[in-house]
């Protein structure tokens, strides 16, 4: 039987290599990397996959249609998982035109390439696909403190972030119910970590720490947020891509509600642990607290019964477990850390609503 080709949009991202990295190690799909290779993509993290016979790579922006074309014709994907996406919530504020572009402009060029290609193909072939839509939790709005993100959650986006992620996720239902595209949905918590991004909180604060920088911490830092080992992520989403049901959305979350002030204290704490020498220790006396983000959600938390229940998926990581090995990472990859931020980002506040480079 020959291997299967897919087709992964965002495959140089923190979430989308990871599950390339996966995939090229529990399957045998032969896997294509499209990627317009942004500030935050990292090819780094692909570690071994470029030496790989089943890797190929193709630099392409979504909203370019006749590259995506080109690109179906050429590998003639059995599927697609879609991770391609701007994903910082604070850029979203500073500029949302990019949001708009990529991930609603983005995502409708790529449903018309998917779809022109599905319907060239054979009966048992249609039957076999799937195009596999990653999202967030974020689409949900905020909950107040206690319940929660069930997939049939009224949407309710308040970033936009958020808004355009949730216009994308109607994009991708409304190709499945009008023209029949075969999809599968999914909606994550908050991932973290090796090589996620040092704009991201967990990251962000790690190496402003090493460097005895404040850590600033939003508002009164009571927001809370539900935490997801990355690698737990790329499991869930390899098994719903391969067993889910056609239509359904499965919601993916790790159970680990905290505080993002709890988070950084946490965060201090294990610094403390590993590095007793630090002149910046005890950690905790760098957090900061500076004026809260614009709209900011109170609280996300995931109720992942559902694919437990429905394909057996629960996370392998414990929050202590996860945490740990993230902060390890990251204290023995200092030179990926200075890479990607060499690349122009320098660790600066965002989502302040004023154009990068706009002081007042």
């Amino acid at each position: 039987m020959t291997a299967k080709t897919l087709l992964i949009t965002g495959g140089a991202g923190f979430i989308g290599s990871a599950l390339i990295r996966l995939l090229l190690k529990s399957s045998d799909a032969n896997v294509v990397n499209l990627d317009k290779l942004t500030y935050a993509a990292s090819p780094e993290a692909l570690e071994d996959a470029p030496n790989h016979p089943r890797y190929r790579f193709e630099q392409v922006d979504i909203t370019n249609a006749a590259e995506l074309a080109r690109v179906f014709a050429q590998y003639q994907p059995d599927g697609v998982l879609h991770l391609a996406a701007e994903s910082h919530v604070d850029r979203s504020i500073d500029g949302p035109a990019a949001f708009i572009d990529t991930n609603i402009v983005g995502t409708f060029r790529l449903l018309e390439a998917t779809l022109a290609h599905w319907q060239t193909l054979s009966a048992e072939q249609r039957q076999a696909f799937r195009f596999h839509h990653i999202s967030t939790d974020e689409v949900y709005g905020t909950l107040g403190s206690e319940g929660y993100f069930l997939e049939t959650t009224a949407y309710a986006p308040n970033s936009p972030y958020s808004a355009s992620k949730a216009a994308s996720d109607h994009l991708v239902r409304a190709w499945h119910h009008t023209y029949g595209l075969p999809v599968v949905m999914t909606n994550c918590s908050n991932n973290y970590g090796p090589y996620q991004f040092p704009e991201k909180l967990i990251p962000l604060m790690i190496l402003n720490a090493l460097e005895g920088k404040p850590l600033p911490v939003y508002g009164n830092g009571q927001n809370v947020r539900d935490w997801l080992y990355v690698d737990d992520h790329a499991r869930a989403l390899q098994r719903v891509f391969e067993h889910g049901q056609v239509g359904e959305t499965y919601n993916i979350g790790g159970h680990n509600e905290k505080r993002n002030l709890e988070l950084v204290e946490l965060l201090c704490a294990l610094l403390d642990e590993r590095l007793p020498g630090s002149a910046h220790a005890p950690h905790r006396q760098l957090i900061t607290f500076v004026e809260d983000r614009k709209g900011h959600d109170l609280r996300y938390a995931i109720d992942a019964r559902k694919i437990e229940r429905e394909l057996g998926w629960t996370p392998t990581e414990t929050f202590d477990s996860g945490i740990r090995k993230t902060v390890d990472w990251y204290l023995n990859n200092r030179s990926w850390c200075n890479t990607v931020q060499a690349r122009g980002y320098q660790r600066q506040r965002l989502g302040l609503g004023k154009p990068p480079g706009q002081k007042s």
